[in-house]
């Protein structure tokens, strides 16, 4: 069956060869013709797993739509040659394919397409090259904010902000937390701005700026409903545990539902948030010690007196 199809594929490729070809009765090649032929020729090699040479009867397709101006069909051919790539296993080299494919989408107009293109980009790479994929998803976004759809738009940044978290970008991940809390305050989805304070507040304490968190929450008074919101209680004791260097007081805010049922990347930070100096633990009251038979404990009362008369 695998032969057979090969054969089927080799038979397609020589087609394509004789409809590029020119001569004295035919001046162009007939781009459009090829096109097709390498179509079929690459997925009779898929289909036969011959993913090189599916891959490399793709590429062909793409250059002949590029040369016969027809940009969406080659944004096609270019994007079904990365998922070739991507079965055999080379994902940047997949990506990289796709990302041109989304460029030449967004050439041709359809930005949705282009949209959904470099998000396939960006999953792909997502535990090889986090650097990447973080970019893909943000130019994902850029591209639905540009056309409005600013659900798609804050989707995507929420990916990014989560990579940066877990590589540890604290600083460009505050910059685009902030972008998903915008964004969910125009769309007036207030309790989401809520749980992006939180995250954000955390991020800003393990870039060790108590001073970015407070300001954080501050700021975010203004929008409906926080003040006076669990989320805004709960991070005022935060901050105030922080503040003070009490472990135990930060270790139960970060322990508790509120924070410890978030997006795993910042359920983690709570959870290994320690404040400067190591912190300081609660200490039980002490217990008073015994006195021995017939010895009478002396507060500080009687203490003073001997003197409560005045000096003589």
């Amino acid at each position: 069956m695998a032969a057979q199809k090969i054969n089927e594929g080799l038979e397609h490729l020589a087609k394509a060869e004789k409809y590029l070809k020119t001569g004295f009765l035919k001046w162009k090649p007939d781009y459009d013709s090829a096109a097709s032929e390498y179509g079929k020729a690459a997925v009779a090699f898929k289909n036969a797993k011959q993913f090189e040479q599916a891959k490399d009867a793709c590429l062909w397709e793409a250059v002949a739509h590029e040369n016969n101006r027809a940009l969406f069909h080659a944004a096609k051919a270019y994007e079904q040659a990365g998922m070739m790539l991507k079965e055999m296993q080379k994902l940047p080299e997949a990506a990289q394919l796709i990302e041109k494919a989304s460029m030449m989408y967004l050439e041709n107009g359809t930005p949705d397409t282009a949209a959904m293109a470099l998000e396939r980009a960006g999953k792909l790479i997502e535990n090889v090259d986090p650097e990447k994929a973080v970019q893909l998803y943000q130019q994902t976004a850029n591209v639905f904010e540009n056309e409005e759809r600013l659900r798609q738009a804050v989707e995507l940044l929420g990916k990014a902000s989560r990579l940066l978290v877990r590589g540890r970008r604290f600083d460009e991940a505050a910059l685009s937390i902030q972008k998903e809390k915008n964004i969910y305050k125009e769309i007036e989805n207030y309790p989401t701005c809520y749980k992006k304070t939180i995250a954000q507040v955390l991020v800003h304490l393990h870039r060790n700026d108590y001073v970015a968190a407070e300001r954080c929450v501050r700021e975010s008074y203004s929008i409906p409903g926080f003040n006076g919101s669990e989320d805004c209680a709960a991070l005022e004791q935060l901050l105030e545990g922080y503040d003070q260097q009490d472990q135990d007081q930060v270790s139960d805010v970060c322990n508790s539902p509120l924070f410890k049922y978030m997006d795993n990347d910042y359920a983690k930070l709570g959870l290994s948030l320690v404040v400067p100096g190591g912190g300081i633990k609660k200490k039980s009251p002490a217990t008073p010690q015994a006195k021995p038979d017939g010895v009478t404990a002396t507060t500080a009362d009687e203490e003073g007196d001997e003197y409560s008369g005045g000096l003589c």
